[in-house]
């Protein structure tokens, strides 16, 4: 008897009656359908759209953890900023200390004076950190820290106002003690009390903003005798004041 393998077909032999001719069987193998090539300009407009995404997030990052430029409106800040001009606040790795100008938010500050929003900045130098005792005396003008009168070549005018708190003043811990450099002109702790540092957005780095003013904040030399503004009322009350309140940025 004559045996058939049935574990494997192929095709008929030459010889076989069903091998008909060639072309009448389909290959064995068929080639996958290619995929359509991305044409030149297709890959530039990806990688293009790459780069654009790439920076956009860089951007976003640098200017929320590094650095940002902002605007200041007001005059409590003069004569080392001016309204109009923009600067350059940095946060990273940073820690509080006198003699810095900042910016911080308003969210922890009890506001009876007109001050704006919460969400509208102030920027204000830091006299005192947290432990140190602040005194001013009214009648030279003098801004003293642990019983020490600090030397203040960037002000404007020595201060005629002592504001509504009580000295000797202690920064509570976690604060700090600020107030702007146009003493007669600033809505400060001396009003508002100290400043939660958690609130601070930054210290100013640079003046960005015109272009003739760019560069690190001025310390202009400061006369012996108060400079006081000829147009500065003696009597003068901050919270009837309209303008003591406007000192802030452009976010």
């Amino acid at each position: 008897m004559e045996s058939v393998k049935t574990d494997s077909i192929g095709p008929p032999s030459a010889g076989s009656p069903n091998a008909g001719t060639p072309g009448d069987h389909p290959p064995d193998v068929y080639a996958p359908p290619t995929k359509k090539r991305a044409t030149r300009l297709e890959r530039e407009l990806f990688d293009w759209l790459q780069t654009i995404v790439t920076s956009l997030i860089l951007v976003s990052l640098l200017f929320s953890f590094v650095a940002r430029v902002i605007g200041v409106v007001g005059p409590s800040m003069e004569s080392t900023i001016f309204t109009g001009q923009k600067v350059l606040i940095s946060n990273l790795f940073y820690t509080p200390k006198a003699g810095d100008v900042v910016v911080f938010t308003k969210k922890n500050i009890k506001d009876d004076l007109g001050l704006g929003s919460d969400d509208e900045p102030l920027v204000k130098r830091i006299i005192a950190v947290a432990g140190q005792t602040v005194n001013i005396d009214a009648a030279t003008g003098d801004v003293s820290v642990d019983g020490i009168v600090i030397d203040e070549p960037y002000i404007r005018e020595r201060t005629t106002m002592v504001g509504r708190i009580s000295y000797p003043y202690t920064v509570e811990e976690g604060k700090v003690f600020v107030m702007g450099d146009n003493r007669n002109r600033s809505s400060d702790s001396r009003l508002i009390g100290a400043v939660d540092t958690r609130y601070i957005l930054g210290r100013v780095l640079f003046r960005v903003w015109p272009l003739q003013d760019f560069g690190p904040l001025p310390n202009p030399e400061s006369s012996a005798e108060p400079d006081l503004d000829p147009d500065l009322d003696p009597n003068w009350d901050p919270n009837l004041d309209p303008n003591v309140g406007a000192e802030g940025v452009d976010p």
